[in-house]
């Protein structure tokens, strides 16, 4: 056994009795990368991760191309430092979806907070619900923004009768920080509450998600003009 490997069983013997209680940032990655980097010394790496980005999320949220960039870093271990919070997310927001009830803008709001953590792309989804707000299902629509021409309204209406939705709330994120609708952002909205409301189906607000913040084109009066 070498030194890097007594160490690495020092670690993980230390998570197993108190999990990541008292470990550091860099620690933390240090072990992370043991499943990922097997034969090199991963502590020069978490250092080098935490100067490059500056904190432990800024890590966990970084493009899987831009991680490749550091020193130590190959696309097995890119792809497992982004894995790692992801999935967790999913699992909590799968945990969630079974039971929740969007029936106001700001429990929508909440939702879609947590929802588009770690976005760094422009990102659209359509949420598909009851009569009552119950969610059906949270579609990913794609990439590039409502008013892109990536914004595909017959996979938006097929989403809607697929999931039997009586009403449908729109998303998406504005990477630049600020949660303000755009002229465009108004546009799309008109075009899918025109597209849904021929096949029976309500678009009962549009939300915009932004630096820990949101907007919904409901409160602003928009729907009722």
């Amino acid at each position: 056994m070498g030194i890097h490997d007594g160490h690495r069983e020092k670690m993980r013997q230390r998570y197993l009795k108190g999990g990541l209680e008292g470990f550091a940032d860099h620690e933390a990655l240090e072990l992370l990368l043991y499943y990922a980097i097997p034969r090199r010394d991963t502590n020069p790496i978490a250092h080098a991760l935490m100067e490059r980005y500056g904190s432990l999320s800024a890590v966990l949220t970084a493009p899987v191309e831009d991680l490749c960039k550091v020193e130590g870093i190959g696309e097995s271990a890119a792809i497992l430092l982004r894995l790692a919070p992801q999935l967790y997310q999913k699992a909590r927001l799968s945990d969630a979806e079974q039971e929740t009830v969007l029936n106001s803008v700001d429990r929508v709001g909440t939702y879609l907070l947590q929802r588009f953590i770690g976005e760094r792309r422009e990102v659209v989804y359509q949420l598909c619900l009851d009569r009552k707000g119950k969610l059906l299902a949270c579609k990913r629509l794609g990439e590039g923004g409502v008013a892109s021409a990536d914004l595909d309204i017959r996979k938006l209406m097929e989403n809607a009768i697929l999931t039997s939705a009586s009403a449908v709330i729109l998303a998406h994120n504005h990477p630049s920080g600020v949660a303000l609708a755009s002229k465009e952002d108004y546009a799309a909205t008109t075009r899918v509450r025109e597209a849904l409301a021929t096949i029976g189906v309500t678009l009962v607000d549009h939300i915009i998600v932004a630096d820990g913040d949101y907007v919904s084109l409901k409160d602003s009066g928009f729907f009722s003009a």
